[in-house]
């Protein structure tokens, strides 16, 4: 099998600043225009032809970002002008593996210069290894990519079905409850932080940085112990609870996928009968502007607090068609579920193979 041979950065690409474009100058178009953390917008133009990397210049950097089409570099990224000869996904899984902080020139706004990166050692395999490994890398990639696109197509199609069964087909019979007659309210807390023996377990501590964008949450990035857990009762919450942000970012809804804690942002719902579960999930989702509204009160943070969250009205459908409802939606979510587990699955396959096929420690067969 071939060597990796030894090159400064700058041999291996060449970085340039993006272009400047405040957002009063974006003229309607199919150019992204590519900021810090992904696409700020759309332009009618663009500076850079596709496939094309940028990492964070100012405020957020050095984080990698790929894009497959021609589009605009902002001047808050550097962005790859020339890859000399290399293959550009791989690039971009390389510069993922690759700590930019340490360059920062920035005093209170993070800065990344490029001339600085440009001297960085680096190991590169040839082109061809190069691509074997970004196929493989692309491949999990693309899986994970398929599997968020069906979820998302699951749950618009579940929050469709909520809105024609409970909201426009909604019978004067049903009756008004408040939501704590409906399951357990379990608002979160966080074990003393004095005793580090609490935490870095296996039970999910869930925030509200870990719910955006899920159904379920399966990770978060801090976890508690046993002994943590037990520290504090009341606060534990079995698989499958609705939890509903409540302070400062208030209005995201998940479920756990695990046995959990969260933190006292997040109020929790434990649903006393299971044909209550995504009836209510889907209750508190388009729910989303009415708890907005509750929870500003006129201070300077957001904050919806326990018992005005439990004693929220709930209109609520016969047992008969919440049992009809909860049959068609359990497979939608079941479905859900299983494409989660892989997402989560693949993630952290990717995630083990990164650095050990970026520094040669795994090799591809040729």
């Amino acid at each position: 099998m071939s060597e990796w041979k030894e090159y400064k950065l700058g041999d291996v690409i060449t970085f340039q600043r993006g272009h400047d474009l405040p957002k009063t100058e974006m003229k309607d178009g199919v150019f992204p225009v590519a900021g810090s953390n992904g696409i700020i917008g759309y332009h009618n133009t663009c500076t850079t032809k596709g496939p094309g990397i940028t990492i964070g210049r100012s405020g957020s950097i050095g984080t990698p970002l790929y894009y497959e089409n021609d589009y605009w570099a902002h001047n808050t990224v550097l962005y790859v002008k020339d890859f000399k000869g290399n293959f550009p996904k791989f690039i971009f899984y390389f510069l993922k593996t690759l700590d930019f902080t340490q360059f920062n020139a920035g005093s209170a706004v993070p800065t990344l210069n490029r001339n600085h990166i440009h001297d960085l050692q680096v190991k590169i395999p040839t082109y061809v290894e190069q691509t074997a490994i970004a196929t493989i890398l692309s491949s999990l990639d693309d899986k994970i990519d398929l599997l968020h696109r069906q979820n998302k197509t699951l749950e618009q199609m579940a929050e469709t079905l909520f809105r024609q069964w409970l909201v426009e087909e909604a019978e004067e019979s049903w009756s008004i409850v408040k939501l704590g007659k409906l399951g357990k309210i379990v608002c979160g807390k966080t074990p003393s932080k004095k005793v580090p023996e609490y935490f870095n377990g296996k039970i999910p501590f869930i925030k509200i940085p870990d719910m955006h964008g899920k159904t379920y949450v399966f990770d978060t990035e801090d976890s508690l112990t046993e002994l943590g857990v037990n520290s504090q009762s009341n606060k534990t919450i079995p698989p499958k609870s609705i939890c509903v942000s409540c302070i400062a970012t208030v209005g995201i809804v998940v479920m756990n996928a695990k046995t959990a804690q969260s933190n006292q942002q997040i109020n929790s719902i434990v649903p006393s009968k299971d044909i209550y579960r995504y009836f209510l999930y889907l209750k508190m989702l388009s729910m989303k502007d009415e708890l907005l509204a509750m929870a500003s009160g006129g201070t300077a943070t957001d904050n919806l607090n326990t018992g005005d969250f439990s004693n929220i009205d709930i209109v609520l459908p016969d047992e008969l068609v919440l049992k009809k409802f909860d049959e068609e939606l359990n497979p939608i979510f079941e479905k859900i579920f299983k494409n989660q587990t892989q997402i989560y699955t693949l993630t952290q396959l990717r995630d083990t193979l990164l650095p050990k096929l970026m520094s040669g420690e795994v090799r591809v067969k040729i």
